[in-house]
């Protein structure tokens, strides 16, 4: 067996911190923090991935509001422990190009493009700890046949809980939130 490069080492007993990942050139391209547990993503990317994420990041470009920015494989900094990294994150923060993660209060949406090696994550520990962090939309998208279904949830504030807001296939259509703050977004991807 291999021994471990230095570098994977946490810098005190209480494993990583979310600042830890800035200092961390070493580290594979994707790396999340969970629970102060560095999490790889270490399973090939596969070509219907980056095609929905491609799809959807210049989609959402096209049809989020004014003032609004898309931001692909940028992390979140939940707390101090978790800094997950979803494929797309919607954010009303002007564009910073220094950027290297986000605040969850500066966080409108989240989408994760569910793979084998992340459904857990994605289905439970993400949906739990992006709804506690107070983020307004979370969207987990699996592969269906080679096509896109879009599993919307939209916090519920009273609970703290996403609730299930739709589940959509072939197009996604939503109009949701208060009265005053309406969003309707069409997406078609095309895979």
């Amino acid at each position: 067996m291999t021994a471990r490069p230095d570098w994977m080492r946490p810098p005190r007993a209480e494993g990583w911190f979310a600042e830890d990942l800035d200092r961390l050139p070493e580290a594979p391209r994707h790396t999340e923090l969970i629970d102060g547990a560095l999490v790889f993503k270490m399973s090939p990317q596969r070509s219907w991935h980056g095609r929905l994420v491609t799809t959807l990041t210049t989609t959402l470009m096209a049809q989020a509001p004014a003032g609004f920015e898309v931001e692909r494989e940028m992390t979140i900094r939940l707390d101090a422990r978790n800094r997950p990294e979803p494929a797309l994150l919607l954010t009303d923060l002007p564009y910073d190009p220094d950027r290297t993660w986000y605040a969850p209060e500066d966080v409108k949406l989240v989408v994760e493009a569910v793979s084998p090696e992340s459904a857990h994550r994605d289905h439970t520990v993400k949906l739990r700890k992006y709804a506690e962090a107070g983020i307004p939309y979370y969207w987990c998208i699996e592969d269906e046949d080679g096509a896109p279904v879009v599993h919307v949830h939209e916090l519920d504030e009273l609970t703290g809980a996403y609730a299930p807001a739709g589940i959509f296939r072939g197009t996604l259509q939503l109009q949701r939130g208060r009265a005053h703050q309406r969003r309707c977004w069409l997406i078609q991807p095309s895979l």
